[in-house]
């Protein structure tokens, strides 16, 4: 059978393709087809390890988990993690090929055609539909003629796209008119239809401007999503300026996140989200921190530069402060790294800063190295089973007043035998290397009930919430959303025009 495709391309970063594609997914599965997502070219620092140790963009791992399928290198052949305003680390078919500036990348890119291709031709032979992702906008004229995720993505392919507008930002009309009319006359006849993403209001407010914008452009305006508190991993950390700064005075627990400027996988906190005793804030300033029950310091893609940001806006106190005066410290991978007492760079791995103290808050000491190691891997602590994965670049030492956290039995299906992470000797600080360490709902239920006793509260029993089934429901209601304010006749129009 031919391969359909559509493409999903926003008029800006954040403007719900990521989601749209996933919704298209779960709709295209729970009609028995085989559906897998693709982006060609991500740039993120959320990524995730496959089970064969290659990395990837989580936003492709969520589209794939709303198809009902394993998560495959091919959905998202280069991945780009931004070090710097300038720089990022290149990762190419799930493996670090180097570290690149933008100009520099800007005219390699296109060597790398050939890979992308080899990934998509395969996933359309194995597949009935693929549905790809753009990133960014498609308008950004000063990089369209080397672009590989746009419009140029949508030629190799030859998809049909449809172009998602977030009118929560306001000048949509103007936003959506700009985009189009700063394409070709060839690449304009691609886009196949409009939706406008995340409304606000009464619909019907919205039908003169859609019938302008259609007459304007000749392109249908053929959904209106509506604003909704739907629960899914985000893909950007432009989505943490939503996130919830204040406690919810509701809810028992209060966890605090760091929000560290060059935070990674800060997808790790979304289990603690849905428990239902936990309130998560995140913390951008030293007045915000406070004493929270427990204190998270997250992944990051600079480690050296974050802690030293740490230092300069008082957070480090802060930090050191809360864990005085009671706070529980978990760190997860470069978290765990600034928890130890050294940070050592000789060759200037992650950043110029050759050298520099932690917070002690571990007996540990770490060196940065050129290996990075990407695993899935299998843990185990005490009685309790710990799945997760790494993405690390270095190698942690533990001091004598720090015991291993975990116990790692098996990475990428082979079996191990080696620690992971540290505890301190009182068991209120926490460093591990595995990311999704909350998504173990018993060892995170036995965590938040020992914060819970040395408050003085009961346990909570009977509430251990499966990470997996609840994001399926999400992706339920995800689907629901878009089939029910998307001209659904029009979009399987669009999806059999395609067909190759």
């Amino acid at each position: 059978m031919a391969v359909q495709s559509v493409m999903f391309q926003g008029t800006a970063s954040d403007a719900g393709k990521s989601w749209l594609a996933a919704a298209v997914c779960r709709i295209l599965a729970n009609r028995g087809q085989k559906v897998v997502p693709f982006k060609s070219q991500n740039m993120a620092l959320n990524s995730f390890i496959t089970d064969k140790g290659d990395e990837m963009g989580r936003a492709q791992v969520f589209q794939a988990e709303a198809a009902r399928v394993k998560p495959d290198v091919r959905m998202n052949p280069i991945l780009l993690k931004p070090s710097t305003d300038k720089d990022s680390q290149v990762i190419v078919m799930g493996k670090v090929l180097e570290d690149m500036d933008a100009v520099s990348y800007y005219h390699f890119k296109r060597k790398l055609i050939p890979q992308i291709m080899a990934a998509y031709n395969t996933l359309a032979t194995e597949n009935d539909v693929v549905v790809l992702e753009g990133a960014g906008s498609p308008a950004e004229i000063n990089l369209n003629e080397n672009d590989i995720v746009n419009m140029g993505m949508a030629k190799m392919a030859d998809a049909p796209v449809i172009l998602v507008a977030d009118i929560d930002k306001g000048g949509v009309f103007a936003s959506i008119y700009g985009t189009i009319k700063l394409m070709s006359a060839a690449d304009q006849q691609r886009i196949k239809g409009i939706i406008i993403n995340k409304f606000r209001g009464d619909k019907s407010l919205l039908e003169p401007g859609n019938k302008m914008i259609e007459e304007l452009t000749g392109i249908p305006v053929i959904g209106v999503l509506p604003m909704s508190d739907i629960d899914i991993d985000e893909e950007d950390s432009v989505s943490l300026s939503r996130k919830p700064r204040r406690k919810d005075i509701q809810k028992d627990l209060d966890v605090a996140v760091i929000d560290l400027n060059k935070i990674s996988n800060f997808t790790d906190i979304h289990s603690l989200k849905i428990q239902p005793d936990v309130s998560v804030r995140y913390v951008l300033t030293a007045s915000e921190l406070g004493t929270p029950d427990l204190l998270i310091l997250p992944g990051s893609k600079n480690t050296n530069e974050d802690l030293a940001a740490l230092r300069k806006n008082g957070l480090a106190d802060a930090i050191m402060r809360a864990h005085r005066d009671g706070s529980r410290v978990v760190g997860i991978c470069g978290g765990y790294q600034i928890l130890g007492r050294m940070l050592h760079d000789p060759t200037g791995i992650e950043s110029p800063i050759k050298e520099q103290e932690g917070l002690g808050l571990l007996d540990t000491e770490t060196t940065f190295n050129e290996e990075k190691t990407t695993t899935q891997a299998v843990a185990k602590r005490n009685n309790y089973i710990l799945k997760g994965y790494e993405i690390h670049m270095g190698t942690t030492k533990l001091g004598p007043n720090a015991t291993p956290f975990s116990t790692i039995k098996e990475t990428n299906g082979q079996s191990e035998n080696r620690e992971d992470g540290a505890i301190n000797n009182d068991g209120t600080v926490i460093g591990t290397y595995l990311h999704g360490i909350f998504d173990n709902p018993y060892w995170t239920r036995h965590l938040l009930n020992r914060i819970r006793a040395a408050k003085g509260m009961a346990p909570l029993v009977d509430t251990t919430v499966s990470i997996s089934n609840y994001k399926d429901q999400q992706y339920e209601k995800l689907a629901q959303l878009f089939a029910q304010n998307v001209d659904m006749e029009k979009f399987d129009q669009i999806l059999q025009d395609s067909t190759k």
